[in-house]
């Protein structure tokens, strides 16, 4: 059976993460003249909730600091990402599940700002009834209670479901919710998706392995 698709954002249902790292390097380069790489960014920043990502950057500061770094990080990405395109196969993948009666939702660490100037820049916000965001949940990925909560949210269990993430914090969370959880080779290579738990590693929407996977579970009996 498969009655829900939960859908990671960043670098999931779009590739931003070359954006979210230009925001970084351009902040803190005017704000501390600090260099920041993008090997840097891989290890540390894709796929954190904002929290992490400030106290990895910057340890000695106040909680109230962080989060005013992190709105300002976070109006720059928005300036810099008017042109965002779905990924390849995504529209297909929506219309299928539109069809089949299969619920979606949107499971992200982004803030809901964030969530909600993507969804519109992409022409997707009326696809999704659902967008949950961590850091309006107790814990945010890789903590496993954004997907359990949506898991509650489309009445599916685990076993019905399928998750698509990009990052090692996603792949965590959806992996140890017992999701079916496949990752998308957009922020992270493949060996490394695949060390995090990824149960299928595709390039799109489109590849071929994940509609055979699809199909196999809705041929599945309950």
């Amino acid at each position: 059976m498969l009655n829900a698709l939960l859908f990671d954002l960043d670098g999931t249902l779009t590739d931003t993460d070359t954006l979210h790292l230009l925001a970084l390097q351009q902040l803190l380069l005017e704000e501390d003249d600090r260099v920041f790489t993008q090997e840097e960014f891989e290890a540390h920043v894709s796929g954190q909730a904002n929290a992490n990502m400030c106290r990895y950057l910057f340890p000695e500061r106040t909680v109230a600091e962080h989060e005013t770094f992190a709105e300002r990080k976070e109006v720059r990405f928005r300036q810099l990402s008017p042109q965002l395109t779905p990924m390849p196969g995504l529209v297909r993948l929506l219309d299928f599940a539109q069809a089949q009666g299969i619920g979606v939702c949107v499971v992200t660490n982004a803030p809901r700002a964030n969530a909600e100037h993507m969804l519109s820049v992409l022409g997707l916000r009326q696809r999704f009834n659902t967008v949950l965001v961590a850091e309006e949940l107790p814990r945010a990925k890789p903590d496993p209670l954004p997907y359990l909560t949506g898991l509650e949210c489309l009445q599916a269990p685990a076993t019905q479901a399928l998750a698509f993430e990009d990052s090692v914090p996603g792949l965590t969370a959806a992996v140890n919710a017992g999701i079916f959880t496949v990752g998308l080779a957009t922020s992270q290579s493949r060996e490394t998706l695949l060390r995090a738990g990824a149960h299928l590693v595709v390039d799109d929407f489109n590849d071929p392995q994940l509609w055979a996977q699809i199909e196999r579970m809705l041929g599945a009996t309950a």
